[in-house]
């Protein structure tokens, strides 16, 4: 076993249990720190906006396409059933968008956007491109690239 190095160290004084966690499981609680503080930093961002976690990915499938039915969005976001309506029924009530029966079928809801939902749109681009910069400020292009692939193929064998 290869000795820690400082990322490591810090992720040890950093979990609970002093390193337990690190030394079985290395990349799952590297998985987990980064996801934890990147939430945290989009978190804030989002409170900028008045926004939920989750809601911005809603928004963002919206401003592709408006008119998606719930199932649609829920699909496109991966979020589970209960987390999406929460955050819908949230959102309506905030004025960014209506939920009103398919004309085809009375017992399926399209979701559209507002206009106070469409005006997100900037601040929701700017929002992200802010997340991304400060993700990523210390890697190369090629690091990001490697970095999303392993993702994916982490995804993926969890899947």
């Amino acid at each position: 076993m290869n000795p820690p190095d400082a990322t490591q160290e810090a992720a040890v004084g950093s979990s609970p249990g002093g390193g337990l966690t690190v030394s079985t499981g290395p990349l799952s609680f590297a998985v987990f720190a980064l996801a934890r503080t990147h939430r945290g930093l989009a978190g804030a961002m989002l409170r900028e906006l008045n926004l939920h976690p989750g809601q911005e990915l809603l928004l963002m499938q919206l401003l592709d396409r408006d008119g998606q039915t719930q199932s649609e969005l829920l699909a496109s976001v991966g979020l589970d059933h209960s987390t999406v309506s929460k955050s819908l029924r949230r959102m309506q009530d905030a004025g960014l968008l209506r939920r009103e029966p398919a004309a085809h079928d009375r017992r399926v809801l399209l979701v559209h956007l507002t206009d106070k939902g469409r005006a997100l749109r900037e601040p929701l681009q700017q929002m992200w491109t802010r997340l991304e910069e400060r993700s990523t400020r210390a890697l190369t292009p090629e690091q990001i690239d490697t970095f999303v692939a392993l993702a994916r193929v982490i995804e993926q064998s969890l899947r």
